[in-house]
């Protein structure tokens, strides 16, 4: 199957994103207290074992509603992602007490096969032949001499919506190697104080590789904290993977900042106490079509498993049709396309058909033949 992808004379989309990138104008709350919305169905969260593994398959939204977490210094949580990949959110109706460690980290690639992204993390390229970037907005392209790493570059300072990182490229010679996992995306809103005396890491996974080359490191994730109160002298990394992942995002959101410990990544902080926006309200991009063959509605990411294949006699420019929900009419949206090999292109339109609530963009695009990745992306101050 590998061979006969890599001898289609055709373009293969082999993914689409469908993440928006939206710089909100959010009101500031006016409250005393955080209000987190959580039902406490989850009830407290007080590990005792020292290797905690969270299996995220029975909450498949990623949202757990905890009435209060409490985690001792010998105790390191980390997660199993649930089956859509969604990024952890703990709602707490009391307080939050972090003495050990709390970790949403990609993972390094295994030989050639990529790191896995953390929860709300993509994943890095394959090494080898047949070898492909890194998934996600950010993700590293593919070349002969690796270093070809993901970056954190489509999230916003609120980090509304909660991105991870993307995944490093994988080399296609040389080393051989598969790219790191994208750090995940974690966030904790407690109406109480959260406490940070341990540590919250969701760093970039390591590329693979040889003494040929080294592959790329995924990008650091997002880790966001939003409370009554934060306090504490602990640690939060959002640190990339080897071969210069780009690191990620850290915000806080609180009436009252204490925080006296320290951060690897790119922060920031505010009162912006909009956790979960209402569903159905979120803007949204979707690549529905390019050149008129409809995209698979459940993206694999993986050019074994390509979403759409063209015909050979597919001429340039190529349409992409961008399906636009809760955007305002005549936004800007870019259509970016990262070749297997080659470097990134895009280029712009505007969703000028229908309403605010769904209308469509149609950007045109040079294209080269073979595979790679596609995603849309759009940027409002409304």
């Amino acid at each position: 199957m590998k061979k006969q992808i890599s001898q289609l004379p055709s373009w293969i989309v082999s993914t689409h994103f469908l993440y928006l990138v939206v710089f909100l104008l959010l009101p500031i709350a006016c409250l005393a207290q955080v209000v987190t919305g959580s039902n406490g169905s989850d009830g407290a969260f007080n590990p005792t074992a020292t290797n905690t593994i969270i299996n995220m398959a029975d909450h498949p939204n990623g949202v757990y509603q905890y009435t209060s977490v409490n985690i001792p210094s010998s105790v390191t949580v980390t997660f199993t992602p649930n089956a859509n990949n969604t990024p952890v959110v703990w709602l707490v109706q009391n307080s939050v007490v972090i003495n050990g460690t709390v970790d949403v980290s990609g993972q390094a690639a295994n030989g050639s096969q990529g790191g896995i992204g953390g929860p709300g993390g993509w994943a890095g390229g394959s090494g080898g032949v047949l070898g492909t970037p890194g998934q996600g907005p950010g993700g590293g392209t593919t070349s002969a001499g690796g270093n070809f790493s993901g970056q954190y570059n489509y999230g916003n300072a609120f980090l509304v919506p909660l991105l991870g990182g993307s995944g490093g490229g994988g080399t296609v010679s040389g080393g051989n190697g598969g790219g790191g996992g994208g750090g995940g995306a974690i966030l904790i809103a407690a109406s109480g104080t959260i406490t940070l005396k341990g540590y919250i890491t969701s760093d970039g996974g390591n590329g693979g590789g040889n003494w040929y080359g080294t592959s790329g490191g995924g990008s650091g994730g997002a880790v966001r904290l939003v409370a009554s109160q934060i306090t504490g002298s602990g640690w939060l990394n959002t640190v990339g993977g080897n071969s210069g992942g780009g690191n990620g995002m850290i915000r806080f959101d609180a009436y009252q900042n204490a925080y006296s410990g320290g951060a690897n990544g790119t922060m920031s902080q505010g009162s912006q106490f909009i956790i979960i926006p209402s569903a159905g309200q979120l803007p949204q991009l979707t690549v529905i079509s390019v050149a008129g063959v409809p995209v698979s509605a459940s993206p694999t990411g993986e050019l074994v498993t390509p979403d759409a294949v063209l015909s050979a006699q597919q001429n340039n420019p190529i349409p992409f049709v961008v399906s636009c929900a809760n955007l305002p009419l005549n936004t800007q949206i870019t259509v970016n396309v990262k070749p297997a090999n080659g470097s990134p292109i895009s280029a712009v339109g505007y969703n000028n058909t229908g309403t605010q609530a769904s209308s469509t963009a149609t950007v045109s695009l040079n294209i080269p033949r073979g595979g790679g990745l596609i995603y849309a992306t759009a940027a409002t101050g409304n």
